[in-house]
Order: C-alpha cells, then sequence, then structure tokens
C-alpha cells in the first residue's frame, strides 16, 4: 500500500492519514515552498485522533481517490495534530470562528501561500447535504475563485489576518483584584446551574473541572452553602451517569444530553487528570467516600490502560471500535446474562438496563439509584473481564508535555492525601521521564513516542510540568523537584513573557514565524498557559520569597480582572489562581529530626484536609538545603521530633509535635 509524507511522523492522527490517496504534507517549511513554487492555496486540515467527525471525512472524502485527485490538482494539502500543534490550532480557529460563527474539528481552511486564510469550516460532507455544500464542489469553487478573483481573496484574507491576535494585546486593569471579582463570578456561574442534574445549561453538556474547583473554593472562602450543593450535585451526578465508564473508570469527554448518560464515547487525559484532581479536593471537603472512590478508579484506569512503559502518559482513547462509535462500551441484557448468569437481573437493576435502552438500541450503563460498590463489585469485575475480551478502541499513544503534567499533578496530589504511594511513584516516574525524555539542549520539547521526542515546548508545557513538579516536591520534599521547577520557571519567563503585552505569549521567542503570535487568555477544554503560570509563580514566591515570581504572576493577572467578572466560565483557573492570590495563604513547614521519626501522622494532618491555598515545605533539620527556603529558615525539630509550623496572613501559631495539636490549629483556620 501506498504512503504519502505523514508516513514519517510520530503522530497517531497524522499516521492515521498516511495511505490516503491525499498528497498530504505535515505543517512546514516545503508545503509554503510548494505552494508559492506553484501558485497554489494551501488547504489545512486539523484534527485529532480522538475526533469522531474526523474519522467521518476521512472516510468519505479523504480515502476516495476522486476528491484526493481534486485537492492534488488544485491545492498543497496540509495536515495537522490539534494536539501537537496548538498554535497552528488557535490562530486558524480563530479565523474560522471569525468567518462563520461558529468552530470545531475537524477544522478546514483554505490560507495564500503566505499563511493568510481566506475561507474556511469544519465538516464537509462528500456531497450537498444538512445545508452544508459537498466537499468536491467547495474544492472547485474555491480553487475557481483563486484562479479569477484573487485580489478579492487576497484583500479580504490580509483584512481578516489584521484582525487575528487581538484579544492577545489586551493591556490595562479596569478592575482592581479583589474578593468582589470572585463574588460576581460566582453569581455568573450559579446563574448557569442546573438545579436537577449539576453541570452548567443544558446539552451537550461537559464536566468544565476547572469550573468547579474555583466554585470548591469559593464554599471554602465564604461557606456558601449554595456553592457546596453546585459542586457536589454536579460531582455525584456525573460520577452516576454514562458519561463516567460504570466497569473501566475515567470519563469520556462530554455527554450529548443534559443529564450525563451518553458520552461522546471517547477518553482524554486531560480530562480525566482534571476531574481525578477535583473530586479529590471535593473528597477532602466534603468526605463522601463516593467521591473518594471516583478519584481511585480513575487514576487506576490511566496507570492501567494509558500508561507507556516509560512512565509517560498517552493523549487518549477513541470512541469508535470496529468503525462504531461506543461500540466498546454498550451492552445487550443478552450480552449481561451470558457473563452473569442468575446474578444479571440485579446488576441490570443497577446499571438502568431494566429501563430500556438508551443509545441505539443497547444500553450505556449508569447507575439507576444510590451506588453500592460492595454490591455490585463482583458483577462489575465479571462484565469488565469480559468487556477486555472485545476489540478495543484506538488509543492515541504519544505523550504530550503539557497533559503529562496535569496527571502527574493529580497523582501526586492523591497519592499524599490518600497514602496510595504508587500514585507517587507514577508521578515522580512521570516527571523524571520528562525531564530527561523530553529535552533537548535544556529545552522542554511538546511531544514523545516511541523514543522520539520533538517540538519545542509550549507555555502551557512549561506550566503544567512546573506545576506538577511543585505537587510532586510536595508529596516527597526531595528538593531536586522543586529546584526543577524553579528551573522551568525561569527559562519559562525568558522565553514566553513579554513586557508589550505585560504577560505570557504561548510561544516562545525562539519559535517559527507565524501570521500572529499566538496568546490564549481563555481557559477552555485544557486550561490556557497563562492561568497556569501565574498559579505556579504564586506559589514559587511563597516558597522561594523571590518577589519577582509574584510581580510577574500579577502583572499577567490585573488586566483579567474585568473579564473573569463577566465571562467566568471561560477563566476557571485565572479565578483559582486569584483565590490563592488574595489568600489568606496557610503555609505549613514540617521539620524533621535527622535520624528517626519520619513524622507520618503529621504529615498526613497536613495533607489531609481541604486547604486549597496551602502551600508546604518539608526538610531536615540544619541541612542546608532546607535553610534556603524562607519556609524552612532556622527552623528545628523540637526534642528531636518532627515539627510542624503553620503560618497565616505573616503570623506563625507556636510550633507543634502533636497531631491532635496539629488538627486543632488547622482547624482554626
Amino acid at each position: 500500500m501506498t504512503t504519502n509524507r505523514l508516513a514519517k511522523e510520530t503522530s497517531p492522527y497524522l499516521l492515521q492519514h498516511a495511505h490516503n490517496p491525499v498528497d498530504w504534507y505535515p505543517w512546514g517549511d516545503e508545503a509554503f515552498v510548494r505552494a508559492r513554487a506553484e501558485d497554489k492555496p494551501l488547504l489545512l486540515s486539523v484534527g485529532y485522533s480522538a475526533c469522531h467527525w474526523c474519522h467521518v471525512m476521512e472516510r468519505e472524502s479523504f480515502e476516495n481517490p476522486d476528491i484526493a485527485g481534486v485537492m492534488n490538482r488544485h491545492f498543497v494539502s496540509v495536515k495537522v495534530d490539534r494536539e501537537e500543534r496548538p498554535d497552528v490550532d488557535q490562530i486558524y480557529m480563530e479565523a474560522v470562528q471569525s468567518m462563520t460563527g461558529h468552530g470545531g474539528w475537524p477544522m478546514t481552511v483554505f490560507l495564500t501561500p503566505d499563511g493568510v486564510p481566506f475561507y474556511g469550516g469544519t465538516y464537509f460532507p462528500p456531497a450537498d447535504r444538512h445545508g452544508l455544500p459537498g466537499f468536491p464542489r467547495l474544492l472547485e469553487a474555491i480553487a475557481d475563485a483563486w484562479r479569477s478573483r484573487r485580489p478579492e481573496i487576497i484583500e479580504s484574507g490580509q483584512k481578516l489576518a489584521g484582525q487575528l491576535g487581538q484579544m492577545g494585546r489586551l493591556r490595562g486593569a479596569t478592575t482592581r483584584l479583589t474578593d468582589e471579582t470572585l463574588f460576581a463570578a460566582f453569581q455568573g456561574i450559579s446563574g448557569q446551574f442546573d438545579e436537577e442534574y449539576g453541570g452548567q445549561g443544558g446539552a451537550p453538556k461537559f464536566p468544565q473541572p476547572m469550573i468547579w474547583e474555583f466554585v470548591l473554593r469559593f464554599w471554602k472562602r465564604t461557606g456558601n452553602p449554595y456553592a457546596r450543593r453546585m459542586v457536589h450535585t454536579t460531582l455525584v451526578r456525573m460520577a452516576r451517569g454514562g458519561i463516567y465508564d460504570q466497569l473501566g473508570g475515567g470519563f469520556a469527554r462530554y455527554s450529548v444530553d443534559a443529564h450525563w448518560l451518553v458520552p461522546h464515547f471517547e477518553k482524554m487525559l486531560y480530562d480525566n487528570a482534571q476531574l481525578a484532581s477535583l473530586y479529590l479536593r471535593a473528597w477532602l471537603a466534603f468526605g463522601d467516600p463516593e467521591l473518594r472512590r471516583i478519584t481511585e478508579e480513575t487514576l487506576d484506569y490511566v496507570l492501567r490502560e494509558m500508561t507507556d512503559p516509560s512512565g509517560g502518559f498517552y493523549s487518549a482513547q477513541d470512541a469508535d471500535s470496529e468503525g462504531h462509535e461506543g461500540k466498546f462500551f454498550v451492552w445487550t441484557p443478552d450480552e449481561i446474562r451470558a457473563v452473569l448468569g442468575d446474578g444479571a437481573d440485579d446488576a441490570m437493576a443497577y446499571w438502568g438496563v431494566d429501563r430500556g435502552p438508551n443509545f441505539e438500541g443497547k444500553h450505556i450503563l449508569y447507575v439507576a439509584g444510590e451506588p453500592d460498590p460492595a454490591r455490585i463489585a463482583a458483577a462489575r469485575r465479571a462484565l469488565f473481564e469480559a468487556r477486555e475480551r472485545r476489540v478495543h478502541p484506538g488509543r492515541d499513544d504519544k505523550v504530550l508535555a503539557s497533559w503529562n503534567g496535569l496527571m502527574a499533578l493529580a497523582l501526586a496530589e492523591a497519592g499524599r492525601a490518600l497514602g496510595r504511594a504508587e500514585y507517587v511513584r507514577a508521578a515522580v516516574r512521570n516527571v523524571d521521564f520528562i525531564l530527561t525524555s523530553m529535552r533537548r539542549d535544556g529545552r522542554l520539547l511538546r511531544t514523545w513516542k516511541s523514543g522520539q521526542a520533538k517540538l519545542r515546548g509550549y507555555l502551557e508545557d512549561y506550566a503544567m510540568v512546573a506545576a506538577a513538579l511543585l505537587a510532586v516536591w510536595e508529596a516527597t520534599f526531595e528538593r531536586r523537584w522543586l529546584d526543577a521547577a524553579r528551573e522551568l520557571a525561569d527559562e519559562m519567563l525568558r522565553l514566553f513573557w513579554e513586557s508589550d503585552v505585560d504577560g505570557f505569549y504561548d510561544t516562545g521567542s525562539d519559535h517559527e514565524s507565524l501570521i500572529v503570535r499566538p496568546r490564549n487568555l481563555f481557559d477552555n477544554a485544557v486550561p490556557c498557559g497563562s492561568s497556569v503560570a501565574v498559579e505556579v509563580l504564586l506559589r514559587l514566591a511563597v516558597l522561594a520569597g523571590e518577589e519577582r515570581y509574584e510581580q510577574h504572576a500579577l502583572r499577567a493577572l490585573g488586566p483579567l480582572a474585568d473579564l473573569m467578572r463577566r465571562h467566568p466560565s471561560g477563566f476557571g483557573r485565572f479565578l483559582c489562581a486569584q483565590d490563592f492570590h488574595l489568600g489568606p495563604r496557610v503555609e505549613i513547614a514540617l521539620v524533621r529530626p535527622a535520624a528517626g521519626d519520619g513524622g507520618a501522622p503529621l504529615v498526613e494532618e497536613a495533607f489531609g484536609r481541604y486547604l486549597p491555598n496551602r502551600v508546604v515545605a518539608g526538610g531536615v533539620a540544619g541541612d542546608a538545603s532546607a535553610a534556603s527556603l524562607p519556609l524552612l529558615a532556622g527552623r528545628e525539630a523540637i526534642d528531636g521530633r518532627t515539627t510542624a509550623y503553620v503560618c497565616r496572613n505573616y503570623a506563625c501559631d507556636l510550633p507543634v509535635t502533636d497531631r491532635d495539636a496539629l488538627r486543632r490549629q488547622l482547624e482554626n483556620l
């Protein structure tokens, strides 16, 4: 079977298209040189491996020799994995949204040989239907316009290009960083709350973990009972719905309905990382064992199915298997009876199968009543083992630095809070892998697959890996992880900070030249690099005692205050960072003696409650590396025992060596 240029790539999404009859190019100079030489426009197609409609468009159009022939005659075709190249995706998605009023994937954009977009859309069918032009007809029309109306195309493209990136030029704060911003943001979010099923708005419904993390923080700050109800209702409803894999753990990308029943079945690493962190923190806050169980099942799923032998975490699992969406996950009553025998009726009642099919004549499992894990454990295990014998969905096994940072952070936090040493080990192994296998000449790289790392890392890669390193530091108190976090943060400031915007760009100063330098300021499915960078710098300012970190963080955060008030759903992680800035922050220093007394009870107490603005430092009394940290400097292990020092708002309690005493101090906070 013949292949095209994509056969040399590492991205699973690009490799899926390596046998297309389309003369595909990866993004790069070669495609643009040819477009200029042959005076052809570029056809840019952007998607990702777990995208259902990307697969549909490939089957319908890119595998069709006739349609491929039209593409090859009139265009230089470029295929991009949006997960590898978020910069390219962001620039041209903004263009498509400006042209059409909406966006999505697959994204189809037509560019001049200079990379200027002049027409675009998302999915196009092979023939006219649903109000969309057939792809071949569109291709011929664009090619004709390029020949006959070139000046008009160039002019409209230049005008559009001039509008791109305007949001990135935002400067100046209209509102100070005060509690009022948080209260206004909460009001906006609560106005969209679904009282019955949780979440925001109607169908389709996305988990939006950053928003609920902010609402959880708001509950902690204010004691507002409605905030607590919003978070708890949302998390419980999601956990009991079909969006959660009731057999294998882990969450699908979103629900196509308003009550979390029918998912779009792909599982993304970034969703599961953020949701594991959220469920953990909600368990610490509320003590509901269901929330802890979901945390552990989700992390166990990632370690079981999404972890490379090297220690990296894979990016996604497909929605499709054997050419059908959701086939791996759904059941018929006969299939359940064949596995469970006499216990089938009880299991089917538990998972709502007795209430009729809910997906194309089959059944997505969901918890129809109150959960009872012990009652259903044997049936769950038997059905899971039977499902394992099915053809599995495709898996995108590339490792992305930023998404790995999110998951390593979740594992480190959960391992420390739950006493699960295997989670901490997985987090340590992951950040060690990133620092050793995903750097070249000190420069963090974006993506790794099968031993090959490439592409200069983006702001989000630096910020999220640095955040993970801080979490691993708190989980281990091994100084090398804190030092590595500071090293990445300093490099992040050098590469991405620009005084002309008082903030960060998403691409480094050493990045290739694009038609605009992207600067995303919205938290979407994945937090934007700037919001995580702000949070990292604020935490480092406390740990390292360096004011420059906080100064940069506040310069980046300040201009967004008014936007956070008016559009809180787009600024979830920024709002969490502002909550941390406003405090009160809780600083805990744990100082252990040089020999003996590991201080486990004090450590468990320090990490066993929900304190979102907590910063913990640990070290050995008298150790030179500990003395260099402000939280540890000059502090001793009293009477040869591990000692806790708790400070808040620049005032410290008396040091304690007893767990009950530390508990009382933390409860008084």
